[in-house]
């Protein structure tokens, strides 16, 4: 398993949040909100909340404390709770402290040996820079929502990225752990080189003809590097 690639790409450009990123907002906002998000309506109040941070990502752009903001005021509206702005604040606030998923930082490390990284996300910066810094690998570019002025899956987002790295879509391969964010737009915008990372929160979208992987120390070997314990 291994693209063949007519030349090599200049990057290799990822999704962070939710593909390198254990990104466990829904698990943040239980603890958060505590005994205020009751067991009937806790599931519906988490589904709910993940549509309207899409919907509000879709709209013009705020700060993404503001997309926590809304879209938990939204949420706690539609299922009937108190929303206070104070808990979606400390929601944003702890989002830093997410890790990274296991295999991550070294499957990245191996990469980076035969192709620069890239993240393109949908964070503000100063978060996405601790959120970067977690995951311990060489990163050459770093594009943020608040820098690009808008939010992946608009698709201006990639027009941003490639102007930024001054490529074409065949030049790069796109990794991200989530068709609707990411592939989606990707296709769209002509990037034929796609990883799915399939972490189960999406549903397969094979049909975007990317590749698809579960173990993300599959990755390197993608790009034709062997297995560090390979003789």
């Amino acid at each position: 398993m291994a693209f063949e690639f007519e030349t090599k790409p200049k990057f290799a450009t990822f999704d962070m949040n939710g593909t390198l990123i254990k990104f466990a907002i829904n698990d943040l906002m239980r603890d958060v909100l505590g005994e205020r998000l009751p067991a009937e309506v806790a599931d519906e109040y988490l589904r709910i909340c993940k549509a309207y941070r899409i919907d509000e990502c879709t709209g013009a752009y705020k700060p993404f404390h503001q997309i926590v903001n809304d879209s938990m005021e939204r949420a706690s509206r539609k299922v009937g709770i108190e929303f206070r702005a104070d808990e979606a604040r400390e929601v944003y606030d702890r989002i830093p402290s997410f890790g990274p998923y296991p295999g991550v930082t070294a499957a990245l490390n191996r990469l980076a040996e035969a192709v620069p990284l890239v993240i393109i996300t949908n964070s503000d910066t100063a978060v996405a820079e601790q959120l970067a810094a977690n995951l311990k690998a060489p990163f050459e570019v770093m594009i943020t929502a608040e820098q690009m002025g808008m939010y992946k899956p608009r698709l201006g987002a990639f027009e941003y990225m490639f102007e930024k790295l001054g490529v074409t879509p065949d030049e790069i391969v796109h990794v991200s752990a989530s068709p609707m964010y990411d592939h989606r737009p990707a296709a769209i915008m002509g990037i034929e080189n796609k990883v799915y990372v399939d972490r189960g929160f999406e549903h397969d979208e094979y049909w975007l003809g990317y590749e698809r992987i579960t173990d993300i120390s599959d990755l390197p070997v993608l790009f034709g590097l062997p297995r560090p314990d390979a003789s």
